[in-house]
């Protein structure tokens, strides 16, 4: 316990001795051993690298994971050195839901047949995200963090320690200078027409003692110069050795850009697919199973698809309709509309068309004449005319 006291007492004299130093440099009070113009620019470049891979880190690590409660219980299970559990991506468990909910309303159904296409396609982009957020992880963000937890960690020991050594350099000439100053003064004291002997024995001993204080102030200064030396160089490769960082992390940033190039070329493939499958560009009428997905008021769009269409079932013959002689209108397509039998009439946006009802007939529809030709055509994708 004793040893420790002391040693606690002689380690914060220093620390002390080292501040008060310390501020007398930058008061400009005290002398201090300058590097050469080298040195100091690999340690700008060396604070640079630092800085800016340290800005890449966090903000790669935000694109990765945009959740910042995520990017925390992530940074809680790293320092406590144990495995993040697996957690789906957001395009999984948007997918998951679609599938479920194509349960509920039925496979058969056009909603049902596409949520289990566009979910299918949403979990496949999922996949693909999850295996580019690892593959980053792993090629780009790992070497990052490996860079500022351990050589950056290295490199700032190793120059808080050269700090240290050149602060005990400077402490070393301070003293030689003040020993050099008293040695000159003392050896200037004896007068030789002093009467009385004792004063210059006196003035000799004193001179020897200086002398002896000048010959330990130069052994000490060699001894900090040459630990200061090496450090400096010790210092020197590691700050050096940033170049070597520099090329290991273009490499791990081509590695990066292949990845998300690869994860974003997935998902146009995907989305290709699920667009052909579908067959339709316009999200209010999708073509699903070579059926053309009605408005949500049309009755025949929740029936089974092999299920026959009321209008179908209709004992109207459209070939057989002829038009009121009053009660036509004119209405304009608001969108592109596939019949799904000879009894609709196809459509297209922005066109103008006729349009009338008949008695018997569903409220959802009517009959619709474009040149000679006659159909039924829904409702919802209409804009009635005055």
């Amino acid at each position: 316990m004793d040893f420790n006291v002391r040693k606690l007492a002689t380690d914060a004299g220093i620390f002390f001795s080292r501040a008060v130093q310390f501020t007398e440099e930058k008061l400009g009070q005290a002398e201090k051993t300058e590097l050469d113009t080298h040195f100091e620019n690999l340690l700008s470049r060396a604070d640079c690298t630092k800085n800016w891979t340290e800005k890449i880190y966090r903000q790669t690590e935000v694109l990765l994971q945009p959740n910042p409660g995520a990017r925390i219980e992530e940074f809680l299970y790293e320092k406590l050195d144990r495995k993040v559990p697996p957690r789906p991506t957001n395009g999984e468990i948007l997918g998951q839901f679609m599938l479920e909910a194509a349960k509920e309303f039925g496979p058969g159904t056009p909603y049902g047949s596409t949520l289990i296409k566009v979910g299918d396609c949403q979990r496949r982009l999922g996949g693909a995200e999850r295996e580019f957020l690892q593959t980053s992880s792993i090629s780009f963000l790992t070497p990052l963090h490996n860079f500022l937890e351990g050589d950056w960690r290295t490199i700032s020991r190793e120059r808080r320690l050269l700090e240290n050594r050149r602060l005990d350099l400077d402490a070393c000439k301070a003293r030689l200078k003040k020993a050099k100053a008293a040695e000159t003064k003392a050896a200037s004291v004896p007068d030789f027409q002093e009467t009385r002997p004792r004063n210059y024995v006196l003035s000799a001993s004193a001179s020897a003692l200086w002398n002896e204080e000048l010959d330990k102030a130069e052994h000490e200064l060699r001894v900090a110069q040459t630990e200061f030396d090496g450090q400096a160089e010790v210092t020197r490769l590691l700050l050096e050795g940033i170049s070597s960082t520099h090329v290991n992390h273009l490499l791990c940033l081509c590695e990066f850009v292949e990845a998300q190039a690869m994860y974003y070329s997935q998902c146009h493939k995907y989305m290709l697919e699920l667009q052909r499958e579908l067959g339709r560009r316009c999200p209010d009428s999708l073509d699903v199973n070579s059926h053309t997905a009605r408005s949500p008021t049309d009755p025949s769009a929740f029936l089974p698809l092999n299920s026959a269409s009321p209008l179908e079932t209709d004992a109207l013959q459209i070939e057989e309709v002829q038009p009121p002689a009053s009660g036509t209108r004119k209405a304009k397509v608001l969108y592109d509309y596939d019949a799904a039998d000879s009894s609709e009439l196809s459509l297209l946006a922005d066109e103008l068309i006729t349009v009338y009802t008949v008695p018997g007939m569903d409220s959802d529809w009517l009959i619709g004449e474009r040149g000679n030709q006659k159909g039924n055509v829904p409702v919802t994708y209409l804009e009635l005319l005055s």
